[in-house]
């Protein structure tokens, strides 16, 4: 039986020798992956052993392999066999079949019943299983459920097998026939052979490609049906994942016919019929040159839709007695010694007496007193509240700043499982029929909620709950779909308040007076003058890495009082000479480098090593977390790793196949080698993963670059991600470029149009 091995991301640093075959039996597993059959275990041949990584749908120990691969030296490993194809045979000999099966290859069989078994049928054992497994009924210890149920697992995997032998003629890896075995299991040869862009319908992962590849060495025409349709859903995916909810009919077909190399008719008619079955819907939009039909994934229409309606039903006057909100503001003032401006007190008695309040300000505009204000008036009103943020990061600076504890959405909504569907919407507890415990719920950083989250998060919402939505409408907008925060303001019907007044403390930090005139596009004055915005005119990439080592390891720490390991790299890209990869690569080898006191782990094309900081880049809901006391002893466990969350790797545990990371506040997660792929060297990130963040100093590396991402709102997200010091480092043509560039990635949304549908519909004859 042979397989070949697929792309994998095991190994870091190699050098590749001749391609060669070696045999042997498989001594033992060190580690193995069950979710894609990656595995790392030693080979005990010629009398030695050899260490071999690679992808494996099933094995164990005692099994005879023959493999083909290539010799590659590993930094911190040293020699490793990576094999790219391999082969297996039963075990021969009494010894060999008995150690296979108490491996644990069949579950149920431990090293005493193998033996048992061994010793009644001898050599014969194998062919007894496969072909007479009632037999082993026979064997003191085993029932007849027993043998039945150990006669299944050898079926199982006989049948895998069989299909990664089958998937691997159509170039399908063995990593990818893993998931798509789990997924279909004997279903998957009449899968491919009738339709093979199921895949991509059914397996997040799998994309359109890869279906379409897999169809053209099955034999499926260009114009099949089946084809053309996975193709339109790959172009409408195509625009979510760039943060459209639509596309304009007219694109979608060019798009299409692009990438299908099929007449547009039949595309048109596919379209038509993928409405017929809801896939996508389509819809007629009014604009200034005239009506256009824009195309949806009907799932995303229908979260406009639902978000829009819930909205307009949560927006309704709860009360007129504003007087008596404004002489319990001055009271609570008088408390504080807290005063108001004009703006400030309209947004805290439109929050006391509606259903919906947004409000959105700038740096320095007084955001979270308005907010903490807010909450020491409904707190003097007895009302039950809830806060939250889009990242673990956004709600520690609410708590911070308010001093009220505040969750993620994710964990007020209350995650239900890890599972995703197709387009990676996780599922929640909290829902209309299980909706939210609260009098007022406060939602910050809304221009980061995207319309995925924010319909989950009004699904759980019950009128005549307030709902006050707070956030910079300036920022970036989401990564995922929409513009939630400035499609609302856009609709001009709801409550909200606009903060443009810049405090008196707040107006004497450049960073403040330079992030709004970056946002009103005037011209920022870069002369370093300023205690903490300033500016390194540097026009080659390694003066600017090497000036950034420098801040970091010695200027900046002593500057604004904090650690090496706070002070955060911010960059406009991920490739490039500049970008994240890149960045981390020369960052880690001089901030953190090699050490013989240092585990490392490798993993895709770098490398993990203790002391490294490190960056969440998926929400995991799983992975437990636990605040550890003076002596090491918990004293405070809880769940989910979140998008954004940063850390330290402070072990590593070989043996064990797991690395102990301290997260944020103190959070200590034993983290395993299987999650790997959800975490990141952050050294450097990305301006779009700041989002929701603040750090005591930024250093922005702005050299050149893409003008549709060296944007006005990239500069100014990245500005009001500091608290204490902005660096700049590189052209100031490329600053004002970015200033007085306003072109923003053109995103497709409608949730304005839907608002303003639902409008009349939840108020008939209600002026907006």
């Amino acid at each position: 039986m042979e397989y070949t091995k697929g792309e994998g991301t095991e190994n870091a640093r190699t050098e590749r020798t001749d391609a060669n075959r070696v045999r042997g039996i498989v001594e033992r597993v060190i580690f193995r992956n069950e979710e894609n059959g990656y595995t790392v275990l030693l080979l005990k041949t010629r009398g030695k052993a050899m260490t071999m990584v690679g992808f494996f749908p099933t094995i164990s120990e005692g099994l005879s392999i023959e493999a083909e691969g290539r010799m590659v030296s590993h930094a911190s490993y040293g020699e490793q066999f990576k094999v790219e194809s391999y082969s297996e045979a039963v075990p021969e000999g009494r010894e060999a079949i008995e150690r296979y099966l108490a491996s644990g290859a069949i579950k149920g069989i431990g090293e005493a019943l193998a033996a048992r078994i061994v010793k009644m049928f001898g050599k014969d054992t194998l062919r007894i299983l496969e072909e007479q497994p009632e037999r082993l009924a026979e064997v003191r210890g085993i029932s007849q459920k027993k043998a039945r149920e150990i006669a299944r697992q050898v079926d199982d995997q006989r049948n895998m097998r069989r299909a990664m032998i089958f998937l691997q003629k159509y170039g399908i890896t063995l990593a990818m026939g893993v998931r798509i075995y789990n997924k279909y299991g004997e279903e998957i040869y009449d899968i491919l052979q009738q339709n093979p862009y199921r895949l991509a319908e059914d397996i997040h992962g799998i994309g359109f490609k890869t279906a379409d590849a897999i169809a053209a060495k099955v034999g499926i025409p260009e114009d099949s049906e089946y084809r053309i349709r996975c193709g339109i859903l790959h172009v409408l995916g195509l625009a979510v994942g760039e943060g459209s909810v639509y596309l304009p009919e007219e694109e979608l077909l060019a798009n299409a016919e692009e990438i299908l190399g099929v007449s547009r008719e039949l595309i048109q008619n596919q379209l038509q019929d993928l409405a017929l079955s809801r896939r996508i819907t389509l819809r007629d939009m009014e604009k200034e040159e005239g009506r256009e039909r824009i195309v949806y994934l009907t799932h995303y229409f229908q979260m406009e839709r639902g978000i829009a309606q819930k909205l307009c039903e949560l927006s309704r006057v709860l009360s007129k007695d504003t007087a008596a909100v404004e002489k319990q503001l001055l009271q609570i003032g008088r408390e504080s010694g807290i005063e108001l401006a004009k703006e400030q007190t309209e947004a805290v008695v439109l929050a006391a007496t509606n259903g919906l309040l947004v409000m959105t300000g700038g740096p320095g505009t007084g955001k979270t007193t308005t907010v903490s204000t807010m909450l020491r008036y409904f707190r003097s009103l007895d009302l039950t509240i809830l806060l939250a943020a889009p990242t673990g990061r956004a709600a520690r600076r609410m708590t911070e700043a308010t001093g009220c504890e505040a969750s993620t959405i994710h964990r007020l909504l209350e995650v239900s499982s890890t599972s995703e569907d197709m387009d990676g919407h996780v599922h929640f507890e909290r829902n209309a029929d299980n909706p939210l415990e609260a009098d007022v719920i406060i939602i910050d950083e809304m221009s980061m909620v995207d319309v995925a989250l924010m319909y989950a998060l009004l699904q759980a919402v019950p009128v005549g709950t307030r709902l006050v939505l707070v956030g910079d409408v300036d920022q970036l907008p989401s990564v995922g779909p929409g513009a939630v925060l400035r499609d609302v303001l856009a609709a001009e019907i709801f409550p909200a308040v606009r903060l443009q007044h810049i405090f008196r403390q707040a107006a004497a930090s450049d960073i403040v007076t330079n992030a709004h005139r970056i946002n009103r596009g005037e011209e920022i004055r870069l002369d370093n003058k300023s205690r903490d915005f300033f500016f390194l005119r540097r026009q080659n990439v390694d003066h600017i890495v090497g000036n950034m080592i420098l801040l970091i390891r010695e200027k900046l720490p002593k500057y604004v009082h904090a650690r090496p390991y706070d002070i955060q790299i911010l960059t406009p890209m991920r490739k490039g000479p500049l970008g994240v990869e890149r960045l981390n690569v020369l960052l880690q080898a001089q901030l953190n480098p090699a050490d013989p006191s240092k585990a490392e782990k490798a993993f895709g094309e770098g490398i993990f090593r203790e002391g490294d900081k490190v960056m969440q880049v998926r929400n995991n809901y799983e992975l437990v977390w636990e605040i550890r006391g003076r002596y090491g002893t918990p004293v405070h466990q809880g769940e989910g790793i979140f998008n954004g969350d940063l850390g330290i790797i402070r072990q590593m545990n070989h043996a064990a196949s797991y690395m102990t990371i301290e997260f944020d506040d103190g959070r200590f997660v034993e983290y395993p080698y299987g999650c790997l792929e959800d975490l990141e060297l952050a050294y450097a990130v990305t301006i779009h993963k700041s989002q929701g963040s603040e750090y005591p100093a930024v250093l922005l590396p702005l050299l050149s670059g893409p003008k549709l991402l060296f944007s006005r709102n990239l500069l100014y997200t990245a500005v009001t991600r500091a608290k204490s010091c902005v660096v700049i480092l590189g052209s100031e043509e490329t600053v004002q470029m970015m200033i007085d560039n306003r072109q923003d990635s053109l995103r497709y949304t409608s949730l304005r149009e839907r608002i303003l549908e639902n409008w009349e519909y939840v108020h008939p004859g209600q002026k907006t």
